[in-house]
């Protein structure tokens, strides 16, 4: 992909992984990915933000390519276990549970939670003990010069500030302008395609106002897009689609938790309750800014993921409880 050198799994990080397998003197071996990772990752990325969804690439690789394929790879090599790099931990007893890494800034635990009992009965989390700090001084003192390489932030198959050009290019016919109006139907301006916008978003309008204004919500069925003070961009509530559990089924029909709706959202007490469908209800202690449809609302239990979903709708203080539809995508 074009942003593959900035990333995570360009070129110079297949030159830098066979280097360190030639230090520890393991064998390495590499696996063409590409059409499957079009497929499964770039392709619903693609889809989600022209449908006015925001979504997560990196769940998805961790879930179709990391624990489908190359799970697939260890078995056929005859390895006994698939080690990843991920900051979280694996928690043993009866069932596998899956818990926040150690190193609170780096925990990954969040991207992990489509993981199952079968993937996490043959999975290790090395990492997850230890700090960023730990890993950087363990790889030092094995030879690595990988112990100072940067840590990679951009999403990798974009390259570094071109995810607007990258969508443009992606579905040129299907992105037009269209208005941008406030809750009460006020019109404030015009947008570039509701495909650039999130919920909760602050800037990127050229709108002046007089108070900060927040994307509150996106009609791709309409091509407008809702602005409103952050008050009326925070949630109540939120449904989940395609809930999916660590140990197989949820803790029970209701349930208390916390909820996080993106990978540095701090995670938000909540009463959990189960939907004869399958799906996934929560309300929040506190109404939470930017909950975003078609990013992952994972549930933790303290330090343990018990599972989570995608984004489908969310109700806000301004809409006296109705959860707002939305198509689902991805």
């Amino acid at each position: 992909a074009n942003g593959a050198e900035s990333g995570c799994c360009g070129t110079r990080d297949l030159v830098d992984a066979r280097a360190v397998c030639s230090v520890l003197g393991i064998n390495h071996y590499s696996m063409d990915l590409r059409k499957e990772f079009f497929k499964e990752v770039v392709e619903p990325f693609t889809r989600t933000y022209l449908a006015g969804r925001t979504p997560n690439p990196c769940i998805l690789c961790n879930e179709h390519l990391k624990f489908r394929y190359l799970l697939t790879k260890a078995r056929a090599v005859g390895a006994q276990k698939l080690a990843t790099g991920h900051y979280a931990r694996i928690v043993g007893g009866d069932s596998y549970k899956l818990a926040r890494g150690r190193d609170s800034t780096k925990d990954q635990s969040y991207f992990l939670f489509p993981v199952d009992q079968e993937v996490l009965s043959q999975l290790l989390l090395p990492l997850g003990q230890l700090t960023k700090s730990e890993v950087r001084k363990k790889a030092d003192a094995l030879g690595l010069k990988v112990h100072e390489k940067p840590d990679s932030q951009e999403i990798c198959f974009i390259p570094p500030g071109g995810l607007k050009d990258f969508i443009k290019d992606a579905g040129q016919a299907q992105i037009s302008t269209g208005p941008v109006i406030d809750t009460e139907g006020n019109s404030l301006g015009t947008h570039d395609g509701v495909c650039f916008y999130t919920v909760g978003q602050r800037k990127g309008f050229g709108i002046a106002n007089r108070e900060p204004l927040y994307v509150v919500r996106i009609d791709p069925e309409n091509n407008t897009i809702v602005l409103g003070p952050r008050h009326e961009s925070s949630s109540q509530e939120l449904t989940v689609a395609g809930a999916r559990w660590i140990a197989g089924e949820p803790p029970a029909g209701r349930f208390r938790a916390q909820i996080q709706i993106r990978h540095r959202h701090v995670p938000a007490g909540c009463l959990v309750r189960i939907e004869k469908d399958g799906s996934m209800k929560a309300i929040f202690d506190e109404p939470q800014h930017g909950v975003a449809p078609g990013q992952a609302a994972v549930v933790y239990d303290g330090d343990i993921v018990l599972g989570g979903g995608w984004i489908s709708g969310s109700a806000s203080r301004s809409t006296k409880g109705k959860v707002q539809s939305t198509k689902e995508s991805g």
